[in-house]
């Protein structure tokens, strides 16, 4: 009798290059550790704890992005799903720079004591409860392991070569912001509103973009990868109309997040309702990973199409930027100009993609750079401009530009670094945001758009009356009455002097910045 002895079955340990993925592991392991530390500290120093950690995890994941550079530059390469290119490297240095800068608002709290989040979810300003809570250290800080967790998200966001792991990111990035909308301390009810809109309108963005992958995955014979997808669009036939779908479905995720016409209606009303310190985390970093994943997406996949849907794109783009220009120009309050201005810069970096020429993901990862440090330091100026009551009560934030009125003799410091932060944004030569946009133009007169940069410049004009009249505002009008500047604990205005300085520096020596980012490659697998 032949007895059959099973053979021991063979398993070859997969080898996994852990090195490239250091910076997310580092963001994404150091928001588990806080939510850690949420959970044990003491109640009297978590939030301090905390604070230190996230800037600490943050700067660490900006020093190894940094340092991956040269690897990247000579040796791209793919682990699993994750792609280590220059562009990758480059975005996740912007993010996590974004995000320092950003943690350093989101941190502070003004000389009152009172910062932009509700101590506890049931307590109203100013009410004995709420003092009770931060007598007692009730007040809750987990707001910091999601903003790591978002941050996260982001810098896996253009990293992936799979529509899968890209969804996946998104929703990490996503999720806790719709949290962090809803948490601000003053204007509950507006706040609240603005998280709701937010997260339903983000989930139909959502579901666009998972019907269309999943369209796409039909269509390239059973993968995800972008790569494949790439590579099927010229060889599968009979299958026209289900990739011209699913691309499309999968770009209307991506232009929602970036809020491009017509997907940017939620912008003014999410970005007036969130606590001041997450719009300019949200109007800076989320734009800068969407960025990232639809010039991935668009560079992979989408310009194969170009016949089909290179005129409908520029459409688009030519109509978010005069939506954004004129939709500014009639704005009273600052955090809806803003909005507004953010949808319009959408516009001009959309140029910069649909160019594809050499050099112009290097233009787009510039004025990505430095349109998400100016809005930083802007909105971190909201946050300190407050209404003042007869009684000489300080309140929440004056947000209407007329109370703006002699901001320039109030506080000189947030005035001027205001100005150049509006110079910036309107493009006035020796500020970074002048920059950004001769070089994406640039890129748009080569990729044949010549058009739709005649329509951006004259854009550009509205837009930079719609600044200086902020401007004029500030600095040739009397100080409005009922209105206060209230002082930063410090971190705060770190961040509005660092975010000047590097406006002003990229303005005037840009070249070795732009050198670095004119070699970024795009890595199809």
């Amino acid at each position: 009798m032949n007895l059959l002895i099973p053979m021991e079955p063979t398993f070859t340990a997969p080898q996994i290059d852990w090195v490239p993925l250091v910076p997310v592991i580092i963001v994404l392991g150091g928001a588990v550790i806080g939510v850690l530390i949420e959970a044990f500290a003491s109640v009297k120093h978590r939030r301090v704890i905390n604070i230190v950690w996230s800037l600490l995890v943050v700067a660490a994941a900006f020093v190894t992005s940094v340092s991956e550079w040269l690897r990247a530059s000579t040796d791209p390469t793919v682990v699993g799903e994750y792609v280590d290119d220059t562009w990758t490297v480059a975005m996740q240095v912007i993010i996590t720079l974004i995000g320092l800068l950003a943690l350093l608002v989101l941190a502070d709290r003004s000389e009152l004591r009172d910062g932009a989040f509700a101590a506890q979810p049931s307590d109203r300003p100013g009410s004995g409860e709420e003092a009770l809570s931060l007598a007692k250290h009730y007040q809750r800080s987990e707001f910091f392991p999601l903003v790591l967790f978002s941050i996260g998200g982001m810098m896996l966001f253009p990293a992936t070569d799979s529509l899968l792991t890209m969804f996946v990111a998104l929703e990490v990035m996503s999720l806790p912001l719709y949290i962090l909308v809803a948490s601000a301390r003053r204007r509950r009810d507006l706040s609240q509103e603005a998280a709701i809109k937010y997260f339903i309108l983000g989930s139909f963005a959502s579901a666009f973009f998972l019907m269309g992958s999943a369209l796409l995955y039909g269509f390239s014979g059973g993968s995800l990868r972008l790569g494949a997808i790439a590579a099927a669009v010229p060889t599968v036939a009979g299958m026209d109309m289900i990739l011209l779908i699913g691309v499309f479905m999968v770009m209307v995720g991506l232009l929602f997040k970036v809020a491009a016409f017509p997907f940017h209606e939620w912008t003014p009303d999410v970005y007036t309702g969130a606590p001041t310190p997450v719009t300019g985390f949200m109007a800076a970093g989320v734009k800068v990973a969407a960025f990232g994943a639809l010039v991935r997406f668009y560079f992979s996949v989408a310009g194969h199409l170009k016949w089909d849907f290179a005129l409908v794109f520029a459409v688009l783009a030519a109509a978010t930027v005069i939506f954004g220009t004129f939709g500014g120009l009639v704005q009273k309050n600052i955090k809806r100009l803003l909005a507004y201005s953010s949808v319009a810069h959408a516009g001009f970096v959309l140029i910069g993609v649909l160019a594809l020429v050499q050099g112009s993901a290097g233009a787009v990862a510039f004025y990505l750079l430095t349109y998400g440090i100016a809005t930083v330091g802007a909105f971190g100026i909201v946050g300190l401009v407050r209404v003042k009551s007869a009684d000489g009560a300080i309140g929440g934030e004056a947000n209407q530009v007329s109370q703006w009125a002699g901001l320039g003799k109030r506080s000189p410091f947030l005035a001027f670094s205001m100005l150049i932060f509006l110079l910036s944004f309107a493009g006035i030569p020796l500020t970074s945001g002048f920059i950004g946009k001769f070089v994406v133009f640039s890129a748009g007169i080569q990729g044949g758009l010549g058009w739709l940069v005649g329509i951006s410049l004259a854009a550009s004009v509205v837009t930079a009356a719609v600044y200086f009249r902020v401007v004029q505002v500030m600095f040739f009008r009397e100080p409005a009455e009922g209105v206060a500047v209230v002082r930063s604990a410090g971190l705060a205005e770190v961040a509005i002097g660092v975010t000047a300085v590097l406006t002003v520096l990229l303005g005037i020596f840009p070249a070795p910045v732009l050198d670095l980012l004119n070699q970024i490659t795009i890595l199809i697998p």
